[in-house]
């Protein structure tokens, strides 16, 4: 495999404070890659800064050698990077087909003036039957004419996947997407993962649930302060002495 995402050296300051300290690191095409550490350890203003939030202090971001570092966070999603957050970005008035619809943007851009003179059929087309498409992928095709709000937290997580599955992307961020769920829906959406996987979706993913990362993850990187701590196969993570220490010394979760 080769790196299709590679971070060299990411610095981010705010004022007198450095939130992430010459990070470096490559996440493998095709694979999952956990990014973990405890509270404060700098996880989400590095996917910040990948996806566009941020602009880099310093150091690069780099998707097929490309410097992407700093651009604006649609021109990233244009060349295939998609991120999802924490916390649910659903349109909760919209039904479910019409929050996929929203994932479409991208391969299918709106025109206005091809809309007035009705040229842009054939785009609409191609939209409803991709946002179809990534609702039968995620198992919500039943659920299509629902509000998003009416949802499962579960199957709401699922559809926050659908919605940038639909945009075709190469590399999905994944804040957290098992925050609140249960057994069965983390077991659920990591079986979606698998899937996205399977689609040649390469997935770089911030979780707290470490059974789920290690049951995942091809690669994990272990940042602290900042900086990173160790990185490895899940084996070598999960006996490694400064991870033990990150973990048990302070915090007991890498939220």
């Amino acid at each position: 495999m080769s790196a299709l995402l590679e971070v060299r050296d990411l610095t981010m300051r705010f004022g007198g404070l450095t939130a992430v300290d010459g990070l470096s690191f490559r996440v493998e095409q095709g694979s999952i890659h956990g990014l973990i550490g405890p509270n404060g350890a700098g996880k989400t203003t590095t996917f910040n800064m990948i996806s566009g939030f941020y602009r880099p202090t310093s150091g690069q971001v780099l998707l097929r050698g490309e410097d992407i570092s700093g651009l604006k966070m649609y021109e990233v999603a244009r060349r295939g990077v998609v991120r999802t957050f924490q916390h649910s970005t659903l349109f909760a008035e919209l039904t479910v087909l019409e929050n996929a619809l929203v994932g479409t943007h991208m391969p299918f851009r709106p025109n206005v003036f091809a809309a007035i003179i009705g040229w842009d059929r054939e785009d609409r087309r191609g939209a409803l039957a991709r946002a179809a498409e990534a609702l039968e992928f995620f198992g919500l095709s039943g659920y299509a004419g629902a509000r998003a709000g009416d949802l499962s937290h579960g199957h709401q997580r699922a559809l926050g996947l659908a919605v940038a599955y639909a945009s075709h992307p190469d590399v999905m961020l994944l804040d957290e997407p098992f925050t609140g769920m249960n057994p069965e829906e983390t077991r659920s959406m990591m079986a979606l993962m698998e899937k996205l996987r399977g689609q040649g979706i390469t997935i770089l993913i911030v979780e707290h649930d470490m059974a789920a990362i290690m049951g995942l993850c091809d690669t994990i990187t272990c940042m602290s302060f900042g900086r990173l701590l160790a990185e490895g196969d899940p084996e070598h993570i999960r006996n490694h002495p400064a991870v033990i220490e990150a973990y048990l010394g302070g915090t007991h979760h890498a939220a």
